[in-house]
């Protein structure tokens, strides 16, 4: 009950952020957030009232029952824009300033993110893979085609929460490793496009003239994020690739590092 608390007060509060300005799209934005998100609250909720029903025990982190394991982790897919819960991430992010934005793809991750982390042992391991990699592939294919930077940065952020699912269950201090290296990548991202007020990739393209300094450092910042070697957002990548290696989960990491080649190319 104390979960969904805190991840109710934590959607109320950039409920405002979203609607600030006032745009047909803003308002269309928070009604989709709103919706998803409590949507997501609830089934929380519910799952642990069916674990409660089913075992009498009421902590979360100890979910026995199936049925309540597989609505929590529903739940914290939909909270995270995991696919197949992904519709909502994307539009929301458009609809909404870049500074939400930011908000949006780093802070509000943070509470389903945590509720993964410590309910991860007693979730499906093999739900959570398919989960990952329908995520790495789809924020890979659907980046591809976009021209407006907030959705691709949705479609970027993911991709990058798969890789995170990928391997909670088998180290979760390298999830959370791979969480934080992706919260500071965007950030960097999103506060550069903030300063140079590049909403688009044809605004990008002409922005160096303005600041090519800036410029260059996003430059470096993109690829990092996008995973390439030798820049820090390769090595969480590198790392859980060992790890579902060593778990003998080869063929796993195979198409996830394949997958990211989809990235690596929106990125370039």
């Amino acid at each position: 009950a104390m979960a969904w608390t805190g991840l109710e007060l934590n959607t109320l509060a950039i409920i405002p952020f979203i609607s600030k300005s006032h745009h047909p799209r803003a308002i269309e934005a928070t009604i989709k957030y709103f919706l998803v998100q409590t949507t997501a609250s609830t089934l929380l909720l519910f799952s642990s009232m069916m674990n409660a029903w089913a075992t009498g025990q009421w902590d979360i982190t100890q979910l026995t029952h199936p049925a309540s394991s597989l609505l929590l982790t529903v739940a914290i897919a939909m909270k995270l824009g995991l696919v197949p819960f992904h519709f909502w991430f994307p539009e929301v992010l458009q609809g909404s300033s870049l500074t939400t934005a930011l908000l949006l793809s780093t802070t509000m991750k943070f509470p389903p993110a945590v509720l993964l982390f410590l309910t991860t042992h007693s979730l499906n391991p093999a739900l959570l893979t398919t989960l990952a990699i329908a995520s790495v592939a789809l924020g890979g294919w659907m980046g591809l085609n976009q021209t407006q930077l907030r959705k691709i940065l949705a479609f970027s952020s993911i991709a990058h929460l798969g890789w995170m699912t990928a391997v909670i269950v088998y180290s979760p201090k390298l999830a959370l490793l791979t969480f934080y290296l992706y919260v500071l990548t965007t950030t960097a991202v999103f506060l550069t496009l903030n300063s140079t007020k590049t909403l688009k990739l044809t605004t990008l393209m002409t922005s160096w003239t303005k600041s090519p300094t800036l410029n260059a450092t996003l430059m470096l910042v993109l690829l990092s994020l996008a995973g390439l070697p030798p820049l820090t957002g390769f090595l969480p990548k590198w790392l859980i690739i060992q790890e579902l290696t060593k778990q003998e989960m080869a063929t796993t990491a195979t198409i996830l590092a394949t997958l990211s080649l989809l990235g690596l190319f929106f990125y370039l």
